[in-house]
């Protein structure tokens, strides 16, 4: 089956490369981290790097976020094996960088044992973690079968993956018995993974890493924001919004500015390489835009949309903003994490597709702690938050949210202690 794999996997290597080259010589996409992706290990890896180190795997910023604290903890119970991580996008491994060193982090080589075995003999890993669902084959079957463990972490099977996975179980039943452990969010995931093909006798159920994701309130940018942003001005946060969303959220920001003319939109956009062509629509329906890129503190900020082409600093960002508008969400994507603003207390709006989150969604819902909009509706709604008779209801919105995310956490500790049993079993240094 590997074999098999490897060789349909090579062909669509080469039948992708003429793509790949285009998107990289006119967007830049893929060019980050190429020599990594192909198996040549950096120095700044193999210098820190020896026998039983473990390997956590962060596909983006939401992953990188998710892990933080565990990778810190795992680093601190097991001081004797040195933590890395991989991530696969630009952005993860910007994030990654900064929170574990350049020394510690590096992209994830493509899933061909030919770029793979480099990392396996620079690293000896004793203990892969992967975070949520990076099922790669090649990658879990050549970490076991030079000796080390492998475990699923925070692991959740979206509705959209779920048929797919069933549909192909003679194939990841395979693949997900290379898994030591698997430590689900939900009893659903967990049913789900079973569905799969995964041993049930190797799945649990942790909780969510992400409910222990903790404030970055003392981040410049919130800091800087608040003292540049007049006393008393609105402020909207609209955070990993997608293409299709941002004339709708602009459209309900010129409602706003009509009856707070100081208010102020901060705009983060979810993919980078959309900064520039969101920038130009805002500025097409001729509001004020002000890029994080060119703005220096103190400069005032007011009436206007300050556009956050900036890695990292979203979470951060939510804690100044009165209502959060979490993006992928009125477009059919399965919506993005709403935790970040929960951690600050902030009222959270989010449109009717947030399938990617079902399980945190359900659990805000029930307890009324966020409330779900419509483009058509969104202007309304929006308005109906900001006004000032409605502030109890902003607040009791944010209020409730802050419980939640108190109430939930957890799962890091929980992930930990079952990790640990691995790191301890003999014989679990690779040896490619």
């Amino acid at each position: 089956m590997y074999i098999a794999y490897s060789l349909l996997l090579a062909c669509g290597l080469l039948l992708f490369i003429p793509w790949w080259i285009l998107l990289m010589l006119r967007s830049g996409k893929y060019r980050a981290g190429l020599r990594e992706r192909l198996g040549m290990v950096p120095e700044r890896i193999r210098n820190t790097a020896k026998p039983g180190s473990i390997w956590v795997h962060a596909v983006s910023v939401g992953e990188v976020l998710a892990v933080t604290n565990l990778v810190r903890e795992l680093q601190r119970a097991n001081p004797e094996h040195p933590v890395f991580i991989s991530t696969t996008t630009q952005t993860g491994q910007y994030l990654a960088r900064e929170r574990f060193g350049e020394e510690k982090a590096f992209f994830l080589p493509l899933d061909s044992g030919v770029f793979i075995r480099p990392y396996l003999r620079a690293l000896k890993p004793g203990l892969l973690v992967l975070a949520e669902t990076e099922f790669w084959p090649n990658l879990l079957h050549l970490i076991k079968k030079s000796g080390g463990a492998v475990a699923a972490v925070n692991a959740r099977i979206s509705d959209r993956s779920f048929p797919r996975y069933r549909r192909f179980r003679w194939f990841f039943s395979r693949v997900l018995s290379e898994i030591d452990l698997f430590l689900a969010q939900t009893e659903d995931d967990a049913r789900r993974l079973i569905a799969m093909g995964a041993p049930s006798n190797r799945v649990h159920i942790s909780g969510n890493l992400k409910f222990d994701i903790r404030p970055g309130a003392s981040s410049p940018i919130a800091q800087d924001l608040r003292r540049a942003i007049p006393q008393g001005s609105r402020v909207i946060v609209c955070g990993s919004t997608a293409e299709g969303e941002e004339e709708i959220l602009l459209q309900a920001f010129q409602d706003c500015l009509q009856q707070y003319p100081q208010a102020v939109m901060l705009l983060a956009p979810r993919h980078p390489e959309r900064f520039d062509k969101v920038a130009d629509l805002v500025s097409s329906l001729q509001l004020p835009l002000v890029r994080r890129s060119s703005w220096v503190a103190p400069r005032p900020v007011s009436g206007c949309v300050f556009l956050l082409d900036s890695i990292g600093e979203l979470a951060s960002a939510y804690s100044i903003g009165d209502v959060a508008f979490v993006g992928g969400s009125l477009v059919p994507l399965g919506g993005h994490n709403i935790l970040e603003p929960a951690q600050h207390g902030v009222a959270i709006m989010t449109g009717p597709y947030t399938f990617n989150f079902r399980e945190i969604i359900r659990i805000f819902v029930q307890n009324e702690a966020l409330k779900t909009v419509s483009s058509q509706n969104l202007s309304r709604e929006l308005l109906a938050l900001l006004q000032n008779e409605a502030a109890p209801q902003r607040k009791l919105l944010g209020s409730r949210a802050k419980d939640l995310f108190t109430r939930y956490s957890g799962a890091t500790q929980r992930t930990l202690e079952a990790l640990q049993p691995l790191l301890r079993i003999k014989g679990r240094t690779a040896q490619p």
